[in-house]
């Protein structure tokens, strides 16, 4: 099996082999929770600005059968920021994972309305 391509990208700065190779880890670990994932994402922004609560930023991407799922989170440090991302990102898989399988075991019935009455 071929892994999912993990495209990284940098805002207003450059990405060290370091920052690389924690956002391939990370993004590793979504993989084997999902294996359907068919590309990632990661774009790492510095921004300048007043507030440094709010001067490193992490989005992620995913493309999945479906609709994709894009997460963004801010702080003062760019680590913290990939490890909050990864855990939010986590968090939507498993999510989105168990209501795929509660429609599966629990099927509804299809309500036809007016269309279902005899003329």
């Amino acid at each position: 099996m071929t892994s999912a391509p993990i495209v990284v990208t940098g805002v207003h700065m450059d990405l060290t082999d370091a920052l690389k190779e924690t956002v391939c880890a990370k993004a590793e670990k979504l993989l084997r929770h999902n294996p359907r994932i068919v590309r990632v994402h990661v774009e790492l922004v510095h921004t300048r600005c007043s507030d440094h609560s709010r001067e490193f930023g992490a989005q992620i991407r995913l493309e999945l059968p479906g609709p994709d799922i894009v997460v963004r989170e801010e702080s003062d440090d760019l680590y913290k920021s990939i490890d909050i991302l990864v855990d939010k990102v986590d968090r939507q898989l498993r999510r989105r994972h168990r209501l795929d399988k509660e429609k599966r075991n629990h099927p509804h019935p299809t309500d036809l309305g007016e269309l279902g009455k005899a003329a």
